[in-house]
C-alpha cells in the first residue's frame, strides 16, 4: 500500500513537471545508451582484434635464425645461425610442454590452371601448422595430414583469395593444377579470416604443401623457421628459456644474445593488444558515464523544483507526525524512479540495436574489422550501478533539504 502511495505521488509530480521530467528522462536514456553501446562496441572490437592476432599466430612462438652480436668463448661476432631439420626434432623430443610444433620453409612460386596464372608465397609445413596459424579448412576439404608428409604427396591447401584467382567460381577441391611446372591436387580451401600481422602476404593468398614435398622439390638445406605452441600460458617463459638455452648450447652462442636466435612471441603481442583495448574500453566507459552524470544533474534539478513546489505539503506531513526519514525516502524514491525509467528505455534500445547488428553478416564490410558489439553482464551491471548511484545522489541532497524544512515555516510558505 505504501508503494502504491509513493507511485501515485510520483506520477502526480511527473504530470506537474511534464516537460522537465521528459527531457530529464531522455537525458538518462541517452546516457545509458552511450554507456552500453560504447562498451559493447569496445568489447566486440577487442574480441575481433584477438581473433585477428591469433589468425597471424595462435599464441605461438616463431623461432628463426639470426647473427651473433656478442663474443662467446673466443668465437667472433657476426656468425650466421641457420636452423636445421634436426633442430625441429631436438625441440620436439626435448620439450614436453609443447602442444604443437612445425618446421616452416617457403618460397615465391608461379601457379597455372589452364589459361589462369597467379604468383604467391608457398610454404612447406607439418600438420600442426593448422593450429599454429589458424589455417582451418572450410567444409568439404581438409588440411595436410601425417600421411601427406610421410608419402611426400603433391597436395596443396589454398587460401580462398588465391583459389579464386585460379579457379574463379569453380570448386577447386579435387582439381589439379601446376605449381612451378609440377602438378598438385587441391585438398582444401581456407576461408576468409581476420589476420593482424603477416609476412609475405595474407594467408588467404597462401599455398601450403607438405614439408617433405617442399624439400624434395626445392632441396633447401636449412629451415626458415620453427613454430611452436606451449600447452598453456603458464609454461610460456620456461619454454622460451629452454629453446634459447638448447640452441645456444648447440650453436655455441651466448644465451643472452637475442640477435643470434630470433623469437616472435605472438602471445606477448596478444597481451599487449588486449591491454591497449582494455584502456580503450575504460575510456569509452568514462565517456558514457559522463553523459549519465550530466543527466544526473538534470534529475537533481527537477527534484529541487519538486521539493520547492511541495513545501506546504511537506510541512503538513511533518506537522501530522511524518518523520524526516519518510520525507527523505519519498524524494530519493522519486529520483531513483526517474533514473530507472530513463535507464530502462536506454537498455531496451541498446539491446535492440545490438540484436540488429548481429543480423548483419560478420564476414563482410566494416563488420569484419569492427566485430559485432557484445553486451556483457559486467557492462549491464556497471550501467545499472551507475544509474542507481546517480539516482541516489540526485535525490539525496534535495531530500535532505526537504527533511530540514521547519513545519511552521512550511505552512506559511506561499
Amino acid at each position: 500500500m505504501q508503494l502504491f502511495h509513493l507511485l501515485r505521488e510520483f506520477f502526480q509530480d511527473i504530470k506537474t513537471q511534464k516537460t522537465r521530467a521528459i527531457l530529464t528522462m531522455m537525458a538518462i536514456t541517452w546516457g545509458t545508451l552511450a554507456v552500453i553501446l560504447l562498451m559493447a562496441f569496445g568489447t566486440g572490437l577487442g574480441r575481433q582484434v584477438k581473433i585477428g592476432v591469433r589468425g597471424a599466430g595462435n599464441q605461438s612462438i616463431r623461432v628463426f635464425g639470426g647473427q651473433t652480436r656478442i663474443r662467446y668463448k673466443g668465437l667472433p661476432i657476426g656468425r650466421d645461425i641457420n636452423l636445421m631439420m634436426d633442430d625441429y626434432n631436438m625441440l620436439k623430443e626435448s620439450i614436453p610442454d609443447l602442444e604443437y610444433i612445425s618446421p616452416q620453409n617457403g618460397t615465391w612460386i608461379r601457379m597455372r590452371n589452364g589459361d589462369k596464372i597467379a604468383s604467391t608465397w608457398m610454404e612447406g609445413v607439418y600438420p600442426d601448422f593448422e593450429h599454429l596459424r589458424s589455417t582451418h579448412a572450410r567444409p568439404g576439404g581438409r588440411f595436410i595430414n601425417d600421411k601427406d608428409v610421410e608419402e611426400r604427396r603433391r597436395v596443396v591447401f589454398l587460401g580462398v583469395e588465391i583459389a579464386g584467382e585460379l579457379f574463379g567460381s569453380e570448386e577447386p577441391i579435387g582439381k589439379t593444377f601446376d605449381i612451378d611446372g609440377v602438378p598438385f591436387l587441391v585438398i582444401g580451401i581456407m576461408p576468409n579470416k581476420m589476420q593482424m600481422g603477416m609476412n609475405n602476404g595474407p594467408d588467404t593468398r597462401r599455398a601450403i604443401i607438405p614439408f617433405s614435398t617442399f624439400q624434395s622439390i626445392y632441396n633447401y638445406r636449412t629451415v626458415r623457421s620453427i613454430i611452436v605452441k606451449p600447452k598453456n600460458v603458464q609454461v610460456y617463459p620456461g619454454v622460451i628459456r629452454q629453446i634459447r638455452e638448447m640452441m645456444a648450447n648447440k650453436y655455441r652462442f651466448d644465451p643472452k644474445d637475442e640477435d643470434a636466435l630470433g623469437m616472435w612471441d605472438h602471445l606477448e603481442n596478444e597481451q599487449v593488444m588486449m591491454k591497449m583495448f582494455l584502456g580503450i574500453n575504460i575510456f569509452l566507459g568514462v565517456l558514457g558515464a559522463m553523459s549519465l552524470i550530466v543527466a544526473g544533474v538534470g534529475v537533481a534539478n527537477i527534484m529541487y523544483v519538486v521539493v520547492k513546489e511541495r513545501t506546504r505539503e511537506i510541512g503538513i506531513k511533518r506537522a501530522v507526525g511524518a518523520k524526516r526519514r519518510h520525507i527523505i525516502f519519498q524524494i530519493i524514491f522519486e529520483s531513483l524512479a526517474i533514473a530507472g525509467m530513463g535507464g530502462l528505455v536506454g537498455v531496451l534500445i541498446s539491446v535492440s540495436l545490438v540484436k540488429m547488428m548481429w543480423l548483419m553478416p560478420a564476414e563482410e564490410g566494416v563488420m569484419q574489422f569492427l566485430g559485432r558489439p557484445v553486451i556483457s553482464t559486467t557492462v549491464m551491471g556497471v550501467a545499472f550501478g551507475v544509474l542507481a548511484l546517480i539516482g541516489l545522489l540526485a535525490g539525496f541532497f534535495p531530500a535532505r533539504k526537504a527533511a530540514t524544512i521547519d513545519p511552521i515555516d512550511a505552512l506559511r510558505y506561499e
